[in-house]
């Protein structure tokens, strides 16, 4: 076997810098499956997934199945007789026997270190979590949630001031060079798949709107992480006055308040700082629902919000 011959799977941004890095690198890439194009905006109009857009300008092919297991589909894969696939968020169950059809098999690059946070929203709840590392593992497919054997990982420190916005990029380019890696040294054949620790997995499931309410009973350091966590989807937030205030910047002041929390407290001008279950928050950038997003010193200018006011 001279080169691989890769059927490439992924939709979102987080799947483009592999597809390139594959371009890049000068693999045969037979075909790229992403997911169908979708209905967005005010008008409704399909936009297709990013993943397409850059396989078009690279010259491949793309399929955009409905289902998996589309009869048309599913020939057309086998037809190509591929190697390996390389899925990076392509945002389906893949069966076990769509993944059989590669010779080797199906590599799956997983923002986290694995066994640890498998699963749909893997880089949110390391943030959330207060994590010092995260990372990215490539490993080999079976049915189950990210419990296939680990090929590689790759380590990377978590930012006092990441988002899961900025986390999200930069493991989206780490992945991408392990992957190349990967293929590498699998080609070199000084690389076996490892059995996951069972004992040590844990889970970040998908992320729902309601899961950015802020508690302020919560301490400042966890409510700094949520909302870091939360940022750019679906949003740390909290009420002021009935209305939805997201909050997308903020910072643990690492100072103590004797107020209930949730209480907005005495400050300098520009200053909005709220009491918490242990300690003070510091909101840095929010958005009032039906506004734009604003610095928190322009926000005050146009509503201020007195101390004392409660926050919930």
């Amino acid at each position: 076997m001279t080169s691989y011959r890769i059927i490439f799977l992924g939709t979102p941004d987080f799947s483009v810098p592999t597809l390139k890095a594959l371009h890049e690198n000068q693999y045969e890439v037979l075909t790229v499956v992403t997911q169908p194009d979708r209905p967005k905006g005010r008008g409704r109009r399909l936009v297709p997934p990013p993943v397409k857009e850059v396989a078009g300008t690279l010259g491949y092919p793309v399929l955009q199945p409905l289902r998996i297991k589309e009869p048309w589909f599913i020939e057309k894969i086998i037809a190509l007789d591929p190697d390996v696939f390389v899925v990076v968020a392509y945002g389906r169950i893949l069966p076990g026997s769509f993944l059989s059809i590669p010779h080797l098999g199906a590599i799956n690059i997983h923002p986290s270190l694995l066994p640890r946070y498998r699963g749909p929203a893997p880089i949110q709840w390391a943030i959330i979590n207060g994590e010092q590392e995260t990372g990215v593992t490539t490993m080999w497919m079976d049915e189950g949630m990210d419990t296939g054997d680990i090929l590689l990982s790759s380590k990377v420190a978590i930012r006092p001031d990441d988002t899961s916005g900025s986390l999200h990029r930069l493991l989206a380019e780490v992945g991408a060079q392990l992957l190349i890696e990967t293929l590498t040294r699998l080609k070199s054949g000084n690389l076996v798949g490892q059995p996951q620790d069972k004992s040590g997995a844990t889970y970040g499931p998908l992320l729902k709107k309601e899961d950015g309410r802020i508690d302020w009973t919560t301490d400042a350091e966890s409510l700094d992480a949520l909302v870091r966590g939360m940022n750019p989807w679906p949003g740390a937030f909290t009420f002021l006055s009935g209305k939805r205030l997201k909050v997308l910047k903020a910072k643990d002041l690492q100072k103590r308040a004797k107020e209930k929390p949730g209480t907005v407290l005495e400050g300098f001008l520009g200053d909005f700082d709220v009491a918490t279950g242990r300690g003070i928050l510091a909101l840095k950038e929010v958005q009032l629902e039906s506004a734009k997003r604003l610095p928190v010193r322009d926000f005050l200018r146009g509503c201020p919000v007195p101390a004392g006011t409660l926050l919930g």
